[in-house]
Parts: structure tokens; C-alpha cells; sequence
């Protein structure tokens, strides 16, 4: 009776843990080739390009040598507010190209004055910096430079992020780690081995799964992130129980209670 209760008590107090394989980041997994420190790990080929899509917002800038010649091609009052940067942030007000880009409507085009509406959804960023700049360059003998590109990469987090919503890396290109120090990181209960990626394509959306704590994931065609994706961390079961916040302590003082009840009774029955 006696080694009956230490092992159910051992067991509660187990419970109340959650492994560090469930939580710890691109770990050597068993049935992968092992990948060492400082091993040089090349970035997966991707055959893929953005399309840009209706409601994304783009940035267009021209320019020549005579300045005064692209003047009537840009809104007035677009300067830039202070400079962009290349940092993060949630999308809580904080996108001044909402304000000075140019939005690309339901039909697929954006207005650019004297220009008219031209339509660039369906096309690679630099597909339509080509279309631009040839509408542009119809209006002079001089070529005019068009540089186009979208206004940073929107993102979505869902689920187990500690900071949930819509926000934005102003850079090039994102890892999915930058996604997810951008949004707080997951809480503690997320399934890190099945973080959805919702990603929108040429016509349609693909739902694709990777494993954060695989370190092959450095290898993965899923490691930088594309302007638009979803980012959804189902809970793990033991959520059921409780919130990140209050869940092991609220175990951990179960598993005491338990094991202090059992040795009174073990104390009292003298076995």
C-alpha cells in the first residue's frame, strides 16, 4: 500500500511538468540527420514569388533627373513620417504607408494621378514596377525610374501567441522566428510541432504545417514567412485544465495536496 501511494503521488507530480521536448526550439529530432553547431545549412529553393493581390498596399516612388517632371505622378503631402525602419510591430495604427500608398482595390488596380488606373494585382512586385514605369514613361522622352514594392509583410497570429492580430515586419524578407518574436512569442501550452501556416496563392490558399522544434526547419521552404500568412498554434489537451498563466501552479499545488493526504493516510493505517 505503501509503495502504492509514492508512485501515484510520483505520477501527479509528474503531471504537472511539461516536457522540455514539447517546448525547446530546432532540436536534433530522432528520425532526422542530426544538425551540428556551426554546420553550414543552405536555405531551402523556393519556386515561389508574391502575387500581388487585391487590398494589398503598395509604395511607388519615381524618379529622374529632373524632379519637377514626376511631381504631378505623386500625391501631395506623401513625405515620410520620421523613416520607416526595419523593426517590427503589431498592426495597431502604427502603418503610415496605410496612409501614403497606394491601395490596390477590388478590381485589381491602383490610381496613380495623371496615370489613371492601372492594374497590377496578379503580378510579381517587379512585374508591375515594369507596367508602371511604362505607363510613366509614355508621358517623356527621358526614362523615369519606378520603384515599387509592398508596404512590409502583414502577418496573422491565432491561437497560442501571447500577442494575437495583424502585424508587420518592415523588411524585405522574415523568418518565422522574427514572426514569432514579433508577436510575444507562444505561450507555454502551444503545440509547437504543429504550427499552421495559412498562405495565400495565385488564385487560392494552401494550409501547410511545419515543427518549430525541428531544427531541419532551417532547411524548410516554410522558414521565412510570406507577406499575408496565417499563423495559427493549436493548445495542447491539458489547456483544458487551466490558462498558461495559472496552469502549473494550480498543478503543482494539486500534486502537493495529494501527496501530503496520502502520507497522513499512510501514517495513520501504518502501512
Amino acid at each position: 500500500m505503501k509503495n502504492i501511494f509514492y508512485l501515484v503521488a510520483l505520477v501527479v507530480l509528474a503531471s504537472a511538468c511539461i516536457s522540455n521536448k514539447r517546448i525547446t526550439y530546432l532540436q536534433n529530432l530522432p528520425d532526422n540527420a542530426p544538425i551540428e553547431l556551426d554546420e553550414f545549412i543552405p536555405y531551402a529553393t523556393v519556386d515561389y514569388k508574391y502575387i500581388l493581390q487585391p487590398f494589398d498596399i503598395v509604395e511607388i516612388d519615381f524618379a529622374t533627373s529632373d524632379a519637377e517632371l514626376t511631381e504631378a505622378f505623386s500625391f501631395q503631402n506623401t513625405q515620410r513620417v520620421g523613416g520607416l525602419g526595419v523593426g517590427g510591430g503589431s498592426g495597431q495604427g502604427s502603418d503610415p504607408l496605410y496612409f501614403f500608398g497606394y491601395s490596390i482595390d477590388q478590381e485589381g488596380n491602383v490610381e496613380v494621378p495623371k496615370l489613371g488606373k492601372i492594374k497590377i494585382a496578379g503580378l510579381t512586385e517587379e512585374e508591375a514596377k515594369l507596367k508602371v514605369e511604362e505607363e510613366i514613361n509614355s508621358f517623356f522622352k527621358e526614362d523615369v525610374f519606378v520603384k515599387l514594392r509592398i508596404a512590409g509583410i502583414r502577418y496573422t497570429t491565432l491561437g497560442e501567441f501571447n500577442s494575437v492580430g495583424v502585424n508587420i515586419i518592415y523588411k524585405n524578407r522574415a523568418t518565422i522566428f522574427d514572426a514569432l518574436a514579433n508577436s510575444g512569442e507562444t505561450s507555454l501550452l502551444g503545440k509547437k510541432n504543429q504550427l499552421f501556416i495559412i498562405r495565400q496563392y495565385d488564385g487560392g490558399t494552401k494550409i501547410h504545417q511545419i515543427n518549430l522544434n525541428d531544427r531541419a526547419l532551417l532547411a524548410s521552404p516554410f522558414y521565412f514567412i510570406q507577406p499575408n500568412d496565417i499563423l495559427y498554434m493549436e493548445p495542447m489537451k491539458i489547456r483544458q485544465i487551466g490558462t498558461a498563466d495559472n496552469l502549473t501552479a494550480s498543478l503543482a499545488l494539486f500534486a502537493g495536496l495529494l501527496a501530503s493526504t496520502l502520507l497522513m493516510i499512510n501514517l495513520f493505517t501504518g502501512n
